[in-house]
């Protein structure tokens, strides 16, 4: 029998160890100066390599920023993609996969790295509408990145249940985080300084406590509309000492640094791949290294868009969804390899270490696979998978159905006009048209295309059919409200074409895991092909899509993303965290292609 001194003196040693363990975290301080960053009362200069833990497997976390410590980086920034954990009002997902955002940030202290969290609300990064949840956009007339209390409302609850994850990790509690951003590039978009100033007390109401910081383009406008009294600032980028006077004299008495240092760029559908010249970002880092400040790679590895993530701009060229991969041409790539850039950058930061000090050791490649030619089949058509429609007088957006992602087939029986051009006002994004059954074209959005001629049909009120995929919705400048499906209205000649039937195929996990196959004959363009193939090991590898149009790709229930003929991806990554050991599962859904064509596995994106 224990007795009770024996009790309370083990007590007493638990509460003096716990008490000694609070003591050890929380040793470190961060603060301002007029001009620096201060990491326990000494000068501090970040150098920083960013990546998104929702686009990287978890099960590579803790490589990706080994590679990150290797190269030169003492910190880690990552964007928290609003979106992404809040998918539905008031359901949240902090817990599954790469949505444990905790689990993240320990793997960054494991690591004896800092961090600087960029949790949105608004964040851009080329992702579906800057990681502002879609359901929002289900609001007729909803407006974002303001103090519209709609908006407001939601963004005060996401950021009260984020406090809940990160507070443990702020560097006053012994944790990584040593400052978080609020908002980002607001000087590109509005003014509203109420807002920006109504963020900040509410990450501060919930506990919030490490300092802030924002990020704009270094020019008089946007600092003006982007920065605030207290915050640092930051540039994306800040290249001269020209830039990082401005900053200050725009906001002074809080350190300035390079918020946005771009080893890469973005990528478009029908572009060829962003490969920016070097020579620019040597010369940036070199200014950076040699005047020591701060700054933060974006991004040092970029990752992947899987599934509907993939964001899209509204430049001059009018509609341009960006590409599955986020490799970005980043030091670290999608498979998160070094590359040449990476050995050059690792090379330049290492020779301002002080005398004796080394980086660490590069970390072994991610083993990679081939994987020989799979033959699939076809398996069902989109068309023998219909869900019970709903009823519509005229066409309506996927929002205002409740639908975020994935597809919406609209038909309609032609009375009154049954031949003529006819045009869908808006179609966002792609489409395929269908009179009787037969495949009449396309409508494209990216192109401009949002009419086509129906031929004269044979039956009395011909059936009228169009396919709409909801690509990525816009995550940068003025059109953020970038609803899905026909937007407005369909007209034949002129007639408003009236009583429509809905069709909702959101191309989610369970959409795709019920899909049946009828038996029938598919000749209708959009059909899902199906095969199987074995593997004895597993790993990376990238999926060869050169002799499919466009769709999707899901292998073992992972959707990978979109693959597209025009290129310039043809092939899509797969980790080896999503096949198995034995008999595997592949998945191909085409909006275009009726015939089925091997698929292989590459070692390489190219």
């Amino acid at each position: 029998m224990i007795r009770r001194s024996t009790i309370f003196l083990l007590l007493l040693s638990l509460v003096l160890t716990s008490a000694s363990l609070q003591a050890q975290k929380a040793k470190h301080s961060f603060k301002f100066s007029p001009t620096e960053f201060l990491l326990d009362d000494q000068p501090f200069q970040i150098i920083s390599g960013e990546m998104h833990p929702a686009r990287i497997p978890a099960e590579y976390w803790r490589q990706r920023i080994q590679m990150a410590k290797a190269m030169g980086c003492n910190t880690i920034a990552a964007y928290i993609f609003w979106n992404y954990h809040e998918s539905e009002e008031g359901i949240y997902d902090f817990s599954t996969g790469n949505h444990n955002i905790a689990e993240f940030i320990k793997t960054v202290q494991d690591e004896d790295m800092w961090l600087i969290l960029r949790p949105g609300p608004y964040v851009c990064a080329e992702w579906e509408l800057g990681g502002i949840p879609p359901y929002l956009l289900r609001i007729p007339d909803i407006r974002l990145r303001c103090m519209d209390p709609r908006y407001m409302a939601a963004v005060e609850r996401y950021i009260a249940r984020l406090a809940e994850e990160i507070r443990p990790f702020l560097i006053t509690k012994g944790g990584p985080i040593l400052m978080l951003q609020i908002e980002n590039e607001y000087g590109s978009f509005g003014n509203d300084r109420n807002y920006l100033l109504r963020l900040k007390e509410v990450w501060a109401a919930n506990g919030i406590d490490v300092p802030t910081f924002t990020g704009d383009g270094p020019t008089t406008y946007m600092l003006e509309a982007g920065s605030l009294p207290g915050s640092a600032v930051g540039l994306d980028s800040g290249s001269s000492l020209a830039d990082f006077e401005l900053a200050s004299k725009m906001n002074p008495g809080v350190p300035v640094f390079s918020s946005e240092t771009y080893p890469g760029w973005l990528t478009h559908w029908g572009e060829n791949w962003a490969r920016p010249d070097t020579v620019e970002l040597f010369k940036e880092v070199k200014f950076l290294m040699e005047n020591k400040k701060s700054f933060n790679l974006y991004v040092v590895h970029g990752g992947t868009n899987f599934g509907f993530t993939a964001g899209a701009n509204s430049g001059n060229k009018g509609y341009e969804p960006d590409v599955t991969s986020y490799d970005y041409d980043a030091p670290i790539n999608e498979q998160g390899m070094a590359t040449p850039k990476y050995m050059a950058i690792r090379e330049l930061i290492d020779s301002y270490l002080p005398k004796g000090k080394k980086l660490p050791k590069i970390p072994d490649p991610v083993p990679a696979i081939e994987i020989p030619l799979i033959f699939p089949v076809r398996f069902t058509s989109i068309w023998d998978n219909l869900p019970q429609p709903v009823t519509s007088v005229t066409p309506k957006t996927f929002e205002e159905y409740g639908q975020d992602y994935g597809f919406i087939m609209y038909r309609t029986e032609l009375i009154g006009h049954k031949k003529g051009k006819l045009v869908v006002t808006d179609i966002h994004d792609f489409a395929t048209v269908f009179l009787d059954g037969e495949y009449i074209g396309r409508l494209d959005r990216r192109e401009g295309i949002n009419s086509i001629n129906l031929p004269e049909s044979k039956v009395a009120n011909p059936v009228l059919e169009i396919l709409v995929e909801g690509m990525g919705r816009i995550n940068f400048g003025q059109y953020l409200i970038d609803r899905k499906g026909i937007t407005e209205r369909v007209t034949l000649n002129g007639m408003t074409l009236m009583n429509w039937k809905i069709y909702k195929l959101p191309m989610d996990w369970k959409f795709v895991y019920d899909l049946r196959s009828s038996g029938k004959v598919i000749n209708k363009p959009g059909i899902f092909f199906k095969g199987n193939f074995s593997i004895l090991s597993t790993g990376d590898t990238y999926f060869d899509l050169s002799s499919y149009k466009k769709g999707f790709v899901w292998v073992n229930g992972h959707n990978l993303g979109r693959y597209w003929d025009i290129g310039p991806q043809k092939r899509l990554y797969c980790p080896a965290s999503f096949l198995k050991l034995g008999l595997n599962e592949i998945i191909i859904f085409d909006l275009l292609q009726e015939d089925p064509k091997p698929v292989a596995g590459t070692t390489t994106m190219e």
